[in-house]
């Protein structure tokens, strides 16, 4: 039988499909794409606000989401939203920022890893802060890069979300690592890290403390996971060397990908359990960057059925080539 267009590969941990293409060269000319710049007229906010010269964290809304229901239930949350207290805004989802220097607005890769650590320890610390005065369901941490992947600055920063309810990747993601380990015996995430690093064609990058690889089911082009060896469900217990690790890891990953298609723009997201969540045998923290290089197209929309166009091999392939240092990834241990 011949090859199709698509190749359907299962993700092993939530169970979803995606297609994969297969049937054609990669072409680096549909797929180099340089970020483009945000139009702040002149004026960066994340440059004054908060005062400061180093790593600072700007509240930017501490009422950001309400959960929708019927009519009645809207007109009775307009009448009492006025007279929400701080504590309850964030119950029920706040939104801040973790900003980088005034005048820092570098990429990721380009800032150096004390900026890059600095930066991910005060997203652990402010993860840490919200478990502990419980106002939140999850927080999701990420960081747009361009124009094209939502970006609202120029300025390096990362958002922070308190959110009203666990959200539904992440639902899929510890429901499927729970059925994982009920199943083999051990942590999907686990097993992926060791299967991976004897898997030179969609290995990135690795060291003795993480491992960047793109995904067998990766949903889009050049998707890239990081993932520390060390198990642990929390990114709130990231301890310091798990810090150092991740913020290498991430700036070898995001230069492979500047190197190779000119600077594009990505959405780096935090995958982390929940502050409540029980899931510590099940679930792994981890850092997942999708490039921004396409449309969402009609077989998606009208199926929900993710299609990459670049197989994770041939990402891989693509950015050993055109990185600079061209050359498969430090001698990983299995």
């Amino acid at each position: 039988m011949s090859q199709g267009l698509f190749e359907l590969r299962k993700d092993a941990i939530t169970g979803w499909w995606v297609a994969t293409m297969v049937d054609r060269a990669f072409d680096r000319q549909r797929f180099a794409m340089p970020a483009a710049l945000v139009n702040d007229y002149g004026d960066c906010f994340n440059c004054r606000i908060p005062p400061g010269d180093g790593i600072r964290t700007r509240v930017l809304k501490d009422f950001a989401f309400t959960v929708a229901g019927t009519v009645e239930e809207a007109r009775a949350r307009e009448r009492t939203v006025a007279q929400a207290t701080i504590a309850d805004a964030r119950a029920a989802g706040s939104w801040r920022t973790v900003v980088a220097p005034p005048g820092e607005h570098r990429p990721l890769h380009a800032v150096g890893n004390e900026i890059i650590e600095g930066l991910l320890v005060r997203c652990r610390d402010e993860i840490r802060a919200s478990r502990a005065a419980d106002r939140t369901q999850h927080l999701q941490v990420v960081q747009n890069w361009g124009a094209q992947a939502g970006a609202r600055t120029n300025h390096l920063c990362f958002d922070l979300y308190d959110l009203p309810q666990i959200p539904h990747r992440i639902g899929e993601e510890l429901g499927g690592a729970a059925r994982f380990l009920i199943r083999e015996g051990e942590c999907p995430f686990c097993r992926l890290v060791r299967e991976e690093v004897r898997r030179p064609d969609r290995l990135l990058y690795a060291d003795d403390n993480a491992v960047a690889f793109a995904p067998w089911a990766g949903r889009s082009p050049f998707e890239i996971w990081v993932v520390p060896r060390r198990h642990d469900a929390h990114f709130a217990r990231a301890s310091d060397a798990d810090i150092v690790a991740a913020a290498e890891a991430l700036r070898h990953v995001l230069g492979d990908l500047a190197s190779s298609l000119d600077g594009p723009p990505y959405n780096l997201v935090l995958h982390s359990a929940p502050p409540k969540g029980q899931v510590d045998a099940t679930y792994h923290w981890h850092w997942e960057i999708h490039p921004r290089l396409r449309e969402i197209a009609g077989l998606e929309l009208g199926t929900g059925l993710p299609v990459n166009p670049v197989s994770p091999e041939d990402a891989v392939d693509e950015l050993r080539s055109g990185s600079d240092a061209g050359a498969p990834p430090e001698h990983p241990r299995p």
